[in-house]
């Protein structure tokens, strides 16, 4: 009596390389139904009011510095007339260190000279003011200056 190992065919056994998925989504399965079970009870919480939400906007706009200058030289920071330069830098060097930095605007007087509006220009670059526009007049529509 002799003993055979292998198919009664006689071929080898062929190795099987594909993956069976079916157990796995078998037990995927059953977790999901599981869970979509025990969710509502695990989330019956105390009841709470909570607070509402109000949304607002926090940023303000910074009012704007406008410094005027007429056409002898002298400056004015509003109605105040400043001395000179210094007295304005001290001003502008507070401004600039608010956020957000405030605008300068210079109002200079069509007969001023560009040494004095010049002046008023530095001492802002120096104070480390950002911003510096001029303000003008709108051209006459009826076509006369």
């Amino acid at each position: 009596m002799s003993m055979s190992v292998g198919n009664a065919d006689g071929d080898e056994d062929v190795v099987m390389s594909e993956i069976n998925t079916t157990p796995l989504v078998d037990i995927m399965l059953v977790l999901l139904i599981i869970f979509l079970i025990t969710s509502p009870v695990v989330l019956k919480l105390q009841k709470v009011a909570l607070p509402s939400e109000t949304n607002q906007a926090l940023k303000t706009k910074p009012t704007n510095v406008n410094i005027v200058v007429n056409k002898d030289g002298d400056m004015y920071l509003g109605q105040k007339r400043l001395a000179d330069t210094t007295e304005l830098f001290e001003f502008l060097k507070q401004e600039a260190v608010k956020l957000p930095q405030p605008e300068v605007h210079v109002r200079g007087d069509q007969e001023t000279r560009y040494e004095y509006v010049g002046k008023v220009i530095y001492t802002a670059q120096r104070a480390g003011i950002q911003k510096v526009g001029f303000i003008t007049e709108p051209p006459d529509k009826t076509g006369g200056r």
